[in-house]
Order: C-alpha cells, then structure tokens, then sequence
C-alpha cells in the first residue's frame, strides 16, 4: 500500500508540475492583460494589433496577414473569454481559428493569412 500512495503522490506531483508549466507559458508573449493580439508573422513577431474588444474590421496591413494569435482575454462565468477570428470582415466568412483564454498559436497552416475581423465569444 505504501508503494501505491507513493506512485500515486509522484504521479499527481509530475501532473501539477506540468500544469504549471503550462500556465506560465501560456502568458510569454508581448499582449496585455485582457487583450487578444495577432501578429503578422509567425512566432509572434511582424507588425501587432492588440483589442479589449471586438474589431470587425482589422487595419489594412493586419487584414489576410495574420500569423500568430494570443488570447489574454480574462475568464469568468458568463464572460466573453474566447476569440474567434473570421475570414472576411464584419464577422462574416468562417471562422479561421478560435483561442480559449490564455491560449498562444505561434502558427497554424490553415488560419495563416486568412483573418480579417474577430469577436470575443463564450465558446469555440
């Protein structure tokens, strides 16, 4: 028995240790606190737009340019903490990529270039 409560307080160590691991990198890149940004380039990096809110019309060197994304928008019940992108402006298209709260993409193939608008969400 000993050797089981061992092995299982080892292997809930390792899982704590790699959610924290996670939740501090979830927070590395260069966009502030409650924002969503989008980079042009991939590995967060190229020309930054930075929103609290919704943009249903991205500027025109960030619309169909995009190529990194992070979500730092603020969780709580009933709030708005997701962030889908869209491929046209004004909402309209599809949805190119959608980012869950403190959630980073460096790159993603098929959402490169393709976003033109975004909206806060309770949800992808």
């Amino acid at each position: 028995m000993n050797k089981r409560l061992a092995a299982l307080l080892a292997a809930t160590t390792l899982s704590a240790g790699a959610v924290l691991a996670t939740s501090a990198s979830a927070q590395a890149v260069p966009c502030g606190s409650g924002n969503f940004c989008v980079w042009t380039e991939a590995n967060f990096t190229g020309l930054k737009i930075e929103h609290s809110g919704d943009d249903h019309w991205w500027e025109g060197d960030m619309a169909w340019h995009d190529s990194s994304w992070a979500n730092h928008g603020i969780s709580g019940p009933g709030v708005k903490d997701h962030v889908k992108v869209y491929s046209a402006r004004e909402l309209l298209g599809h949805v190119t990529i959608c980012l869950a709260p403190g959630q980073e993409v460096g790159y993603n193939a098929a959402a490169n270039d393709q976003g033109a608008s975004h909206t806060w969400t309770t949800g992808c």
